[in-house]
């Protein structure tokens, strides 16, 4: 089978959809089904998009290329350049739209961004949570403002994600993408079955080798373009700092305790600490020692050696199920608690609709207040939240 047969691209003409989307989306989703040849894809100036719109236009899609413009901190050059909409980012997405012979829109969005990922940032870390912003990005960003955009214009909109759409008679299921090495089906288990019904991810069924190979195949610009794995809108990478200049209040030196509560040392500001950190800690111990909670109601790093690290079960709050019903019963399912941690075997009782206790079959070193616990059926993502607290550690 060639590459491009495995791309997953048919559309969802007509069919019915369930659950809660934005507010302005259903009206714009009938919009969309008079139209469903049109496709407006996320360029990036990446591989990944390039090859996205490539395999729509070779389909005979009507594409439109955009890109978003991302609020990002102001560099050493006095410049505001997000590293996903840098100026060479952006020509090099024109040069792809231009080469497919596609319209190229860039749309800003950097008010949106500040306020719903930059700001939830800052606001998480205050207190005492370590965020994942690429989760709400892709929640109210890309299939919230982007997808609206798309369905106004009365098209489906794609990306270069690495994930699967299955429909089922109409129910719509999000599937881990086919190269193990690169699914972010984890970023986007917040998307809702109305929106599902109206996103493709034409390379989730390839792998990152296929998609680069597709690139030199086609003579695309971008066929050994590298990729970017930190925060897009920090200037260098380095979030402490740039929560420093932000949040300077949130680094307030406070008492480096044990489990019994005697004070070893002091630490710089809780923001500077994450969940199992080791190096930093500026503490003198007979053995290794590692962040074990953060607790901001008094401003304290408590730590422990390794073994004190694994838990067994946690707290999760703000879930969202895929496929839009809330189980009324406990059930099992595989959760990863980080992007690039490995799925544990784990037993869900939900207590509301957006709250659940999770417990896993063998200790877990690492469960992060906000953090997000995703739960997986096999390959298909049955939903997540946000781990709220930990408990019961193994001592």
């Amino acid at each position: 089978m060639s590459l491009l047969r495995r791309l997953h691209i048919a559309p969802t003409t007509g069919q019915s959809s369930a659950g809660e989307g934005p507010s302005d989306l259903g009206a714009a989703a009938r919009s969309s089904q008079k139209s469903p040849s049109r496709v407006l894809v996320a360029l990036s100036g990446g591989v990944d998009s390039a090859v996205a719109a490539v395999s729509l236009v070779e389909r005979g899609y009507e594409v439109i290329g955009a890109m978003l413009r991302l609020w990002a901190e102001r560099g050493p050059d006095d410049a505001h350049v997000n590293r996903c909409c840098t100026p060479e980012a952006v020509s090099r997405a024109r040069r792809v739209a231009d080469q497919l012979d596609i319209p190229f829109h860039l749309i800003n969005a950097e008010a949106t961004f500040k306020a719903q990922v930059v700001d939830y940032l800052v606001s998480e870390y205050s207190v005492g949570r370590t965020p994942n912003p690429c989760v709400p990005c892709n929640r109210t960003i890309r299939f919230g403002l982007l997808l609206n955009r798309a369905l106004a214009l009365g098209a489906f909109l794609a990306t270069g994600h690495y994930a699967r759409v299955r429909n089922v008679e109409g129910h719509y299921q999000l599937l881990r993408g086919r190269d193990p090495h690169k699914d972010q089906s984890y970023f986007l288990h917040a998307i809702t079955q109305e929106q599902l019904a109206h996103v493709l991810f034409p390379v989730g069924g390839l792998t990152k080798d296929e998609v680069r190979a597709i690139a030199r195949q086609r003579g695309l610009p971008v066929a050994e373009q590298p990729e970017s794995q930190d925060i897009c809108f920090l200037a260098d990478g380095d979030y402490r700092r740039f929560l420093a200049n932000q949040a300077p209040h949130l680094f307030r030196p406070g008492p480096i305790r044990d489990t019994s509560g005697h004070v070893l040392g002091q630490h710089q500001g809780l923001p500077a600490y994450t969940i199992g950190q080791r190096k930093g800690l500026g503490v003198a111990a007979a053995e290794p020692l590692y962040v074990l909670a953060i607790e901001p109601a008094e401003n304290a790093l408590i730590v422990g050696p390794a073994e004190e690290l694994g838990q067994y079960e946690c707290m999760v709050e703000e879930i969202h199920y895929v496929s839009g019903e809330v189980p009324t019963a406990t059930f099992r399912a595989t959760a990863q608690i980080r992007y690039r941690v490995r799925p544990a075997a784990v037993t869900v009782t939900p207590l509301s609709r957006r709250r659940a206790h999770v417990r896993f079959t063998s200790p877990q070193r690492g469960i992060t207040p906000g953090q997000f616990l995703v739960l997986y059926d096999d390959e298909i993502v049955l939903g997540g939240g946000v781990i709220c607290k930990a408990q019961e550690p193994v001592l």
